[in-house]
């Protein structure tokens, strides 16, 4: 009689275990979720603040017009980033042979140095790649700024052209308060983000296809995202 009562007493507590071990995983699975959102919500955020900020502090026409890829690294925090912890995540989209903008591939990104271009408490971070090299880079899926692609500080303002870093296959920038400001990111490495990938695609996807347009997700924020880089460069075309 013990035995069985004790034994009724096991599978109880085993059960419950098995459930409260379903509700941490739904509940794990909700906030990863959630963070792939937000993190999408923040990137559409900043490249919205392109046409936002004055002519003479924001991100040149040239440099809009002529982007074959953008890449966010949204709410750069000093000593560490909003999400990601010790490291940084961002996503990218890249023109594709129909003219069109891929869907969003997340990335990672480390080795970050916070020098004086890249200023104050908080930031945005964006990168507009500029030429074939760099967009062949990207799409590997791992690439490190100022070794396997030349990168420079963005020209700033209305009178400024994207010549001023042509060499360059990234221009990058720091944004804050409004203003845009050429920020050197040499020494940083990107990497796809393969979790998140996941999230967004409900499997793993190579960065390529992503950023060559053939893979999509039907998560609302990521089509936001994506209008809002199109917006961007149309707005600069009719300034």
């Amino acid at each position: 009689m013990r035995k069985a009562i004790y034994g009724r007493f096991f599978i109880t507590i085993l059960i419950s275990c098995f459930g409260a071990f379903a509700l941490m995983q739904a509940s794990d699975k909700d906030k990863d979720d959630s963070n792939a959102n937000s993190e999408l919500s923040r990137a559409t955020e900043t490249v919205q603040n392109i046409t936002s900020a004055s002519p003479d502090k924001g991100v040149p026409k040239d440099v809009l017009n002529g982007a074959k890829c953008v890449a966010v690294i949204p709410k750069l925090i000093k000593g560490a980033f909003v999400v990601g912890g010790e490291h940084g995540k961002g996503v990218a989209t890249c023109k594709t042979s129909s003219g069109s903008w891929s869907a969003p591939a997340p990335f990672e990104v480390s080795g970050i140095s916070w020098g004086p271009q890249i200023g104050g408490k908080s930031t945005d971070l964006m990168m507009f790649i500029m030429n074939d090299e760099g967009m062949n880079g990207l799409m590997r899926g791992h690439i490190k700024l100022g070794a396997d692609v030349s990168a420079a500080a963005g020209p700033v303002g209305r009178t400024a052209s994207a010549e001023a870093g042509y060499k360059a296959g990234v221009l990058t920038y720091s944004s804050s308060k409004g203003a845009f400001i050429g920020a050197s990111l040499n020494g940083a490495e990107l990497n796809q983000d393969h979790k998140l990938t996941e999230q967004l695609y409900s499997h793993d996807v190579a960065f390529s296809e992503i950023l060559k347009g053939q893979a999509q997700t039907q998560i609302s924020e990521a089509r936001d995202f994506v209008n809002a880089v199109q917006n961007a460069k149309e707005t600069a075309q009719a300034r």
